[in-house]
């Protein structure tokens, strides 16, 4: 592994490894806006979007084997070419700060100068197999997460973070978080923007366990981390409570009240929302979407929630720490996943937000996690009747943020608008479906829709087809994570020779090897 000099990385690093020049790195938000390299060779001609190697923030030889491994087998030259500009997207242009000394890594969103705990657990999520083989990228990934327990640790309901104080990096403005209140409050030099989203917590547990899971190493519980984790379930505790207690006392633990000149609309009741009454279930203030919530209890959040505090007891069983923490964890595991089934299914349709008080929206929102994704998220099988009947109906007309035009049809939601769907929606659709001709009609969907750049992007118009956000690493990544799952569940569909294949397998052989 290298580090790129480029225009994005600050990093303590020795002159050997500093590969290129700020003026010879062009910008990755303007690089990814037209074509760069030669087409493809498929009818698609799509364009290679790597940077230079001199300017990739991070460079790692088990991740070009994998492109290479894939590319050799894929028989479409465009989706091979897709997964070639995706599935190095976090790492060629996201690490603006990595430092393995001191166990810091900083990672950014893609066109957004921030660390989002949710993004950067989703760009990182296609990598966890290599881990055990390449350790200077474990080290990276070690290194995001310390950096994620001291935000969390200091500040558990925000979910965007400003570089940390050693990188020498200026914390960027933010001014969706400008005129603001938020309490519990919060230093704009540290946090970029205080939503409180309940899956930018799960992110944190998913990155930390699935590194463990990885490498089977635990020098990341240290003391930030076992701090943050407490205060992951001083969350979880106060979120479930109720709005009023029994004398209609107001028990607010957090609010945020947007307005006040803010670009981010005002939020009713004092910045506290809508009430809610105790389920069992988990409330969040806003979405992944970093949307407002209309209703507390986001179900799908929820299911995340209660896989990964199962998966967290697990792992710290399997490495002898924190037996209190685990038996907790399995707790609210049991409680979340009981009030899912119990309050938020109603003729096999699951909700997408309930309040408690009988609410229930039913929707569903690209982002991850979603109702579509449950079955990516662990929460059930792809094929249990309730998701079935739920995925039917989501994926139809009586799903208000479902949109369908000549050339594309997905799940959007309210952060862009209803007739912008996501192509990240129709990768969960393809992560919950065994039908292959369901999936061979996403896949193409998405990859007939990347504006001729190579790269998967936010949304897509479906009346000009236009799009939002040329460089959007977690779309990036969630995509290439969708290739080597068919790499493994339906090779048939994809490669060449029909044979599973699966990342850091030493036991994977190119094609045209022989013994």
């Amino acid at each position: 592994m290298k580090l790129g000099f480029a225009s994005l990385v600050t990093a303590a690093v020795g002159a050997s490894a500093l590969l290129g020049t700020t003026a010879q790195c062009p910008d990755f938000t303007t690089y990814s806006q037209s074509p760069q390299g030669n087409p493809s060779s498929g009818p698609l001609a799509l364009p290679y979007m790597r940077p230079d190697p001199a300017c990739r923030t991070f460079n790692s030889t088990a991740v070009e084997k994998v492109i290479s491994d894939m590319k050799s087998r894929l028989k479409d030259p465009d989706l091979a070419r897709l997964f070639e500009n995706t599935f190095p997207n976090t790492l060629d242009t996201t690490v603006k700060y990595f430092n393995a000394t001191e166990n810091l890594a900083f990672i950014i969103t893609g066109d957004i100068t921030a660390q989002w705990l949710r993004d950067t657990a989703n760009q990182f999520a296609h990598y966890h197999t290599l881990l055990s083989t390449d350790k200077e990228l474990a080290t990276l990934v070690k290194a995001v997460i310390n950096n994620e327990a001291r935000y969390v640790s200091q500040y558990p309901y925000c979910g965007a973070f400003q570089p940390p104080p050693e990188s020498g990096l200026a914390p960027s403005f933010n001014g969706y978080a400008e005129g603001v209140t938020v309490n519990p409050p919060v230093n704009n030099q540290t946090v970029f923007e205080c939503k409180y989203e309940i899956d930018s917590l799960c992110g944190f547990l998913k990155l930390s366990r699935s590194f463990y899971q990885a490498t089977n190493d635990a020098s990341f519980m240290n003391d930030n981390w076992f701090v943050a984790v407490d205060q992951i379930f001083r969350v979880i505790w106060e979120q479930s409570q109720s709005t009023f207690d029994e004398d209609y006392n107001l028990v607010s633990y957090y609010n945020w009240t947007g307005g006040n000149g803010a670009l981010s609309p005002a939020v009713n009741n004092a910045g506290n929302g809508e009430p809610k009454l105790y389920t069992g279930l988990v409330g969040t203030h806003h979405r992944p979407s970093d949307d407002l919530s209309t209703f507390a209890f986001l179900v799908p959040a929820n299911a995340m929630l209660s896989v990964e505090l199962t998966h967290l007891a697990d792992v710290l069983d399997a490495a002898k720490q924190a037996k209190n923490i685990s038996t907790l964890a399995r707790k609210y595991s049991s409680t979340i996943t009981n009030a899912i089934w119990d309050t938020t299914l109603v003729n096999n349709i699951f909700a997408y937000e309930t309040n408690g008080f009988g609410g229930r929206y039913v929707m569903d929102d690209a982002n991850v996690p979603s109702l579509l994704s449950l079955p990516y998220l662990g929460f059930l099988e792809k094929t249990h009747p309730a998701y079935v009947a739920t995925r039917k109906l989501l994926l139809s007309r009586k799903n208000p943020y479902f949109a369908a035009g000549k050339n594309f049809s997905g799940i959007g939601g309210p952060h862009v608008d209803a007739w912008n769907p996501w192509p990240m929606s129709q990768i969960s659709a393809i992560f919950g479906t065994d039908d292959d001709s369901e999936i061979m009609q996403s896949l193409y969907l998405i990859a007939n829709n990347t504006h001729g750049l190579g790269l998967i992007h936010e949304s897509i118009n479906i009346y000009d087809s236009t799009y939002t956000r040329p460089w959007f690493a977690w779309a990036n990544s969630y995509f290439a994570e969708m290739l080597l799952d068919l790499a493994q569940r339906k090779p048939h569909l994809i490669f060449k020779d029909g044979k599973p294949y699966t990342p850091g397998n030493r036991y994977n052989m190119p094609p045209y090897y022989t013994l």
